[in-house]
């Protein structure tokens, strides 16, 4: 055995043991997740968040929308354009701090960069990012899918502007299909913010197949497909929580009533409807980063432009009961998250 066979072996030894010894232990297994769990320093505008463990420096960034919350002078929708992608770094999954923007060779002198999609592949980082040229008052604007790629996960390159169904698309979701091909979930905002979808064999090129099949289909953004439990699940922001669908093929899916974190909560920041989200599953845990408006609830003044803006990330787990998903927010949410291992 070479040396970087038994290296290998060790750590995927180490690594076995770090997942026994979570499947033994209780629910409390883990660090406890503040509520809220995250509150972006600069503009307090954090939202859309997607997790990505970087090998590297063998910690967890989450990549966020970031929105002009602090800038109460700017009119109409201009607070939600203008910025960056926010990174947020953590060693568990729990605790997080700010560590950046992201640098994105690709914008103009007024640019927007909204709801990332960051997946690793094969050692490179892949990020499908919805792109906005310009900074504008209202929604009526074009917004394209771009592709980048890194392999910091801080320095991104730009591959190339994806083709897909109309002008006006946002917040790409990618997925690996079981023949090893790559399948992309989207928002067409010019077919009523319907689901579309489009597939690709390398990560690189991409065929629009059109519209999702949907029972009880209606609009929504912000798509998220993973696989847990033996089964395929999608999960999409409609505004009042986010909609729960599963499936068996990647093709057709089944909706399934009850929108996840739909009801508020307790917890600081969180007595509001969660919105769009990322599904974290580790060592057979499922967790999910949504954001919300804390402002926006009775007792607020609705006037208070700074509190009707501002946005915090939070976490809580998933369980799946009666074959559904549900998640109790209230609960202490305890992250026991294990890295993933690269070959």
């Amino acid at each position: 055995m070479n040396l970087k066979s038994l290296f290998l072996n060790i750590l995927i030894f180490i690594m076995t043991l770090i997942v026994v010894s979570c499947q033994s232990s209780t629910e409390h297994c883990g660090e406890p997740a503040p509520k809220p769990l995250f509150r972006d320093p600069v503009y307090d505008g954090a939202a859309d968040p997607v997790i990505v463990w970087n090998h590297d420096e063998e910690k967890w960034f989450m990549f966020y929308t970031n929105r002009r919350a602090k800038d109460i002078s700017l009119d109409g929708f201009e607070w939600v354009h203008g910025t960056r992608i926010g990174i947020a770094e953590s060693y568990d999954g729990a605790n997080w701090s700010y560590r950046d923007t992201a640098n994105i060779n690709y914008r103009m002198p007024d640019y927007t960069h909204w709801a990332p999609e960051v997946i690793e592949h094969d050692g490179l980082y892949h990020m499908y990012l919805t792109y906005v040229p310009g900074i504008f008052r209202d929604w009526r604007h074009p917004r394209d899918i771009v592709h980048l790629t890194s392999k910091n996960l801080l320095d991104w390159d730009f591959e190339s502007v994806l083709e897909l169904a109309s002008d006006r698309v946002i917040d790409a979701c990618v997925f690996q299909l079981p023949d090893g091909t790559w399948r992309m979930w989207y928002n067409n905002e010019r077919a009523g913010k319907a689901m579309y979808y489009a597939d690709s064999p390398d990560l690189y090129n991409w065929t629009d197949k059109g519209r999702v099949q949907i029972d009880r289909a209606r609009g929504g953004e912000g798509p998220k497909v993973f696989e847990w439990k033996g089964q395929y699940w999608m999960i999409t922001d409609v505004w009042s929580g986010l909609a729960l669908y599963k499936s068996d093929d990647l093709l057709n899916w089944t909706n399934i009533p009850g929108n996840l974190v739909e009801e508020p909560g307790i917890g600081e920041d969180d007595k509001v409807m969660g919105g769009h989200a990322d599904i974290l599953i580790s060592n057979d845990r499922a967790y999910l980063y949504y954001f919300t408006h804390p402002g926006r609830r009775d007792g607020v003044d609705p006037n208070d432009l700074f509190e009707q803006r501002r946005s915090s990330i939070q976490v809580t787990e998933l369980f799946y009961e009666n074959e559904r998903l549900v998640a109790y927010r209230d609960s202490v949410t305890y992250v026991c998250l294990v890295p993933p291992v690269r070959f």
